[in-house]
């Protein structure tokens, strides 16, 4: 099917893209094109959340430069590729951040996205199953729920850590996060409900909305100042569909300034440098990059307490029935059950950690099991890192691998706080309820006793947490990519509305604000500014 003309082009159809192509597409006077590089969401394991960690190979890996202050280690990170994005592969957390990372957004040039702006458009786009009132809301189309199934050991782990002085909060996105507790999740019915789901689902009948998967764009064509349509590649052919209102960017933290890059816009030195023609001098994108980082403890258990015993084929049959039964058991679990937020600095006003807590080995540093079987894993996140990388272009082919300096741990503040992050991890895992529990530490694998233990294990064992964001910042000082309408600076008739317009990467998970941005971007398209 060849379009040669719409209303409005969204590119990429994460977890804002979705959000908006289905919400512009509610105008039935307006055309909606959506763009998704990668395939639709068929594959069963994006739907049963247990097998979350089976869709890692929807993500396309990407290379990141040698870590300078990690020992120059080379590893790479992760953008999902697949309708709905993130809220397809992800773990189904759901959390908002503080309302102070709004606040700070406000106070850094971002108009109008104060806490007391942005709760508005959390509200509507939740469906909360059991929590309503100031915070909440309860007829959006995402579907946030409490687990269908929660681990023991998880529930032991909370013991844990309000032995280890954390006091309990049984919601953490009610404008208080300090504490631990059950997360909420993004599901329904016992599955997955990604932004695909929540928003596209609903939407997909409409004859004003196409979706075309597998199609991935190649450039923005600007003409004259003004975004126009997108070249996109369809097999092995390129193709041109122009858009008669706008263009959205919604191709994710390291996808939208590579796009913004190749048509163009961005700074014109580096532009000039790979042989990319300069539409538009805007130093600011690719600048401004961030994400949470993630130190994990893996420890080896005494028993099959875990998850890690359904690698059998006797249990997974067990498991499987009951889910196909009544959506319920081990399957409808989303493994990282259990969390908390706590400070690793504490001249910090905020908690400045998060942790994860699995009923399982760590599967995502390559851990794929410990001596006896069975084994448990804390993830200590830093919240608010310091530390800023870039992206940028080595060339005006699309096909050539970006360079991404990611630049973990730059600032010696983001270490320290990981090392209290990881010591205060240790202390509540020592604690009684989950100590009985544990065999031995598998990593750590031996004891960290002074300063300078704790600091080489962090720059060993961190890495991102595929939160990136912030390298198409939003603002109004010059390095400022998009304004508060979240249009880019510069170039009319071309937005872009997903987590790179982040200025500060917010506390915790980043799918419920993406949704959140997304919400915001459609009203601000249609002419809504309440």
């Amino acid at each position: 099917m060849t379009i040669r003309t719409c209303d409005y082009i969204v590119v990429g159809g994460g977890s804002a893209g979705c959000t908006i192509a289905s919400r512009l597409s509610e105008d039935p006077d307006s055309s909606v094109l959506l763009f998704e590089s990668g395939p639709s969401d068929r594959s069963p394991f994006i739907h049963m959340p247990v097998t979350y960690y089976k869709t890692q190979r929807m993500l396309r890996r990407i290379q990141l430069e040698p870590l300078r202050h990690q020992f120059n280690m080379a590893p790479d990170t992760g953008q999902a590729r697949v309708l709905g994005g993130g809220s397809s592969v992800n773990a189904m957390v759901y959390i908002r951040g503080c309302p102070q990372d709004y606040d700070r957004w406000e106070e850094s040039g971002a108009e109008g996205w104060s806490y007391r702006d942005v709760l508005p458009y959390f509200r509507k786009a939740e469906a909360n199953e059991s929590l309503s009132g100031e915070a909440h809301g309860t007829e959006g189309p995402l579907s946030v729920s409490d687990q269908r199934f929660t681990s023991p050991l998880t529930k032991e782990w909370l013991k844990a850590c309000q032995e280890a002085g954390l006091p309990y909060n049984p919601d953490f996105n009610s404008g208080t996060q300090a504490g631990c507790g059950l997360y909420q999740v993004t599901m329904r019915d016992g599955r997955r409900c990604s932004a695909a789901v929540a928003y596209l689902k609903p939407a997909r009948g409409r004859k004003n909305l196409t979706v075309l998967t597998g199609k991935p764009v190649l450039r923005i064509l600007i003409e004259n100042g003004r975004a126009v349509g997108v070249e996109y590649r369809d097999g092995r052919e390129r193709r041109v569909v122009r858009a008669e209102r706008e263009v959205v960017i919604s191709a994710g933290a390291i996808g939208s300034p590579r796009l913004l890059l190749l048509s163009g816009v961005g700074p014109a030195d580096d532009l000039r440098g790979v042989g990319v023609e300069v539409k538009h001098d805007l130093p600011g994108v690719g600048q401004n990059l961030q994400d949470h980082t993630d130190c994990f403890l893996i420890y080896d258990l005494n028993g099959p307490y875990s998850y890690d015993k359904y690698k059998k084929l006797r249990w997974q049959a067990v498991a499987g029935l009951e889910y196909a039964l009544f959506r319920t058991g081990p399957v409808a679990s989303n493994v990282c059950e259990g969390g908390a937020f706590w400070w690793g600095d504490a001249s910090d006003p905020l908690p400045d950690l998060q942790y994860h807590f699995l009923a399982g080995a760590g599967v995502e540093v390559g851990v794929d099991g410990t001596p006896s079987g069975n084994g448990c894993t804390l993830n200590v996140y830093g919240c608010r890192p310091r530390s800023r990388g870039y992206v940028s272009l080595r060339s005006a082919d699309p096909s050539v691998p970006l360079k991404i300096e990611a630049n973990y741990l730059a600032d010696q503040r983001d270490v320290d706080v990981l090392i209290e992050g990881v010591k205060k991890g240790e202390e509540i895992m020592s604690r009684p309820s989950i100590a009985k529990y544990i065999a031995a530490s598998h990593k750590p694998s031996r004891p960290l006793k002074t300063r300078a233990d704790y600091d080489e294990y962090v720059r060993r064992e961190t890495q991102g947490a595929l939160h990136l964001s912030g390298a198409c910042k939003m603002g109004a000082d010059d390095m400022a990519v998009v304004d508060p309408q979240l249009r880019v600076r510069g170039v009319d008739g071309l937005r872009v509305a997903d987590s790179s317009v982040m200025p500060y990467v917010v506390s915790g998970n980043l799918n419920g604000p993406t949704i959140m941005i997304g919400e915001r971007a459609a009203d601000f398209i249609r002419g809504n500014r309440g």
